[in-house]
């Protein structure tokens, strides 16, 4: 091992002169192997669990309640924010699974944004045609939602071959 000049000692024997990696490139973080150093027994770490599928479920439910007041005509006081949910959460769902490559908050603001979007060009092609209606527009809606979620299938179902 030469020392290079103008090199102080620790740096003259540091790994990465040798194509090595540094110490501090080769620390790992150490998992619950060892016990607390009190010598105790630790208790067993708590399995973590994830609320997203318990909530997509419920968002699903709450969706479907609002597309299925506005189709048996009731005229229940949960008709419209049930029916404006749906109207958000089943183009984002379905535009959201289509953009899988993104990062979760981009997917977010992209199905959101699309969802708007999709909703506002249902309405006035509805208006243009002179068909407005709360029940065509959600089945327009629901229509457009469900090509878009099975398009998405098709395509991952060809990829897989």
């Amino acid at each position: 091992m030469t020392a290079r000049t103008g090199l102080r000692d620790i740096e003259a024997r540091h790994p990465a002169l040798r194509g090595e990696k540094s110490a501090m490139q080769t620390i790992r973080i150490k998992t619950g192997s060892s016990g607390p150093p009190d010598g105790t027994q630790a208790e067993p770490p708590v399995p973590r669990r994830d609320l997203s599928p318990l909530l997509a479920g419920a968002a699903t439910a709450v969706a479907v309640c609002g597309a299925l007041l506005v189709f048996t005509g009731s005229a229940s006081p949960l008709r419209g924010p049930l029916t404006l949910f749906f109207l958000l959460a089943a183009p984002a769902a379905a535009i959201a699974a289509a953009l899988r490559g993104l990062d979760p908050f981009g997917r977010t603001v992209a199905a959101v944004a699309g969802a708007i979007v999709m909703n506002m060009l249902v309405a006035q092609g509805m208006l243009a045609v002179h068909r407005w209606s709360v029940r065509g527009g959600v089945a327009a809606v629901t229509v457009i939602s469900a090509l878009v979620f099975l398009l998405v299938l098709l395509r991952r179902r060809r990829d897989r071959t």
